[in-house]
């Protein structure tokens, strides 16, 4: 399969960075600084008990230990990028934040099997790690070295575990979607499938401070609640941001260019613009393209420009002046529907498109007015 061309790479607000796997930028957001600075800060006991006596320095030790914390999160994404990148999806970056991490793809998976495994190759690269670094542990590190060992192995055991929950905006979310999919046929029913799962996940998040008190007997800090709000927050609003672009996306398939083109006239390029506007009334043409001597199409009507033009001045100026070239994305084929159409709309913004059969000759006009109309009104 082959990738579209590359488009100019702009970093988010407060991210920079650092490097790239594969052809895509890894960014690290502002926010990780902080998160660092407590991982160090909340360690530093531990680094005084294994390292004695190393005063301010333990913190520097505990920073240490957070940096190659999210190196094994950067591991984690970075698989989830080669597996896309596999199949032919262009992957933007790879952002490093205070919740872990995220993977940028273009495009959706076509297929159950590429989403499973794109989504199922990040967990399992944890638990690779987990399992390196326990089999680490037998040749008995001591010291800094150990307590580092000993938190990769947990950390990625964690996080492995919970990216295989099945809930959207997890991996485990994307899995479950991947296996409704497969056995309905629709993706959009195992999106909205997992987003439920990711909301009921979120639920069970923030009442397991309450449980873990039940079950333990012993009483949650303050801390935990926030911890576990945080956590529950993110989960339930990307799970119904998941659900809410399924019901979106369900709607695309119905978006036809051809069904939605407005009947054209073609008129030469220098013919007057009142003659022009003539024609197309009594034509009764809710579009006007320019075209050569030729035929070719070279140009579409701005309805805007023609609306701003004096009528008394329609007659001396002509159509050209109220057309604009068709350069680029403004050409589009008249059998172009669904997702195809929304990204080639959004790759070049304009106003109207002019829609063209295989052999050249035109078939209409596109005004996204119309397309954003069918979008909004979804199916009768």
């Amino acid at each position: 399969m082959s990738e579209p061309a590359p488009r100019p790479r702009t970093r988010p607000p407060g991210t920079f960075k650092v490097g790239t796997i594969a052809g895509s930028d890894v960014l690290v957001s502002s926010s990780w600084f902080i998160v660092a600075a407590l991982i160090a800060v909340a360690v530093s006991p531990r680094v005084d008990a294994v390292q004695p006596g190393l005063g301010a320095l333990k913190y520097l030790a505990g920073f240490a230990f957070a940096v190659a914390l999210y190196l094994s999160v950067l591991l984690h994404e970075a698989s989830h990028a080669l597996m896309a990148r596999r199949y032919g999806y262009p992957v933007t970056s790879i952002t490093l934040h205070f919740l872990g991490g995220m993977t940028q793809i273009e495009g959706e998976a076509r297929r159950p099997r590429q989403e499973f495994w794109i989504a199922v190759v990040g967990p399992l690269t944890s638990l690779a790690v987990c399992g390196a670094a326990f089999a680490l542990l037998l040749l008995d590190p001591q010291g800094l070295l150990r307590m580092v060992v000993e938190g990769l192995a947990v950390a990625n055991l964690f996080v492995g575990v919970l990216n295989l929950v099945p809930g959207l905006p997890l991996d485990g979310g994307r899995v479950l979607k991947s296996l409704v999919w497969g056995a309905t046929g629709d993706v959009h029913r195992g999106t909205i499938v997992a987003a439920w799962g990711g909301r009921a996940t979120a639920v069970l998040v923030m009442g397991w401070p309450l449980l873990q008190a039940r079950l333990t007997g012993q009483q949650p800090a303050l801390l935990d609640f926030v911890l576990f709000f945080v956590v529950a927050s993110f989960l339930w609003a990307g799970a119904t941001a998941a659900m809410v672009n399924a019901r979106m996306r369900s709607r695309l398939p119905h978006l036809v260019a051809r069904d939605l083109a407005r009947r054209t006239l073609a008129v030469p390029d220098d013919l007057p613009l009142a003659e022009a506007v003539r024609r197309a009334q009594e034509a009764h043409a809710g579009s006007i393209v320019t075209v050569t001597g030729s035929g070719r199409p070279v140009g579409v009507v701005s309805e805007a420009a023609l609306l701003a033009t004096p009528e008394e001045r329609r007659p001396w100026v002509a159509v050209s002046t109220v057309a604009r070239g068709l350069e680029g994305g403004l050409r589009l084929p008249a059998t172009i529907t669904g997702e195809d159409l929304v990204v080639a709309i959004s790759r070049t913004p304009a106003r109207e498109y002019v829609l063209v059969e295989e052999d050249g000759s035109i078939y209409g006009v596109l005004s996204t007015a119309d397309v954003d109309k069918a979008f909004r009104e979804g199916p009768h």
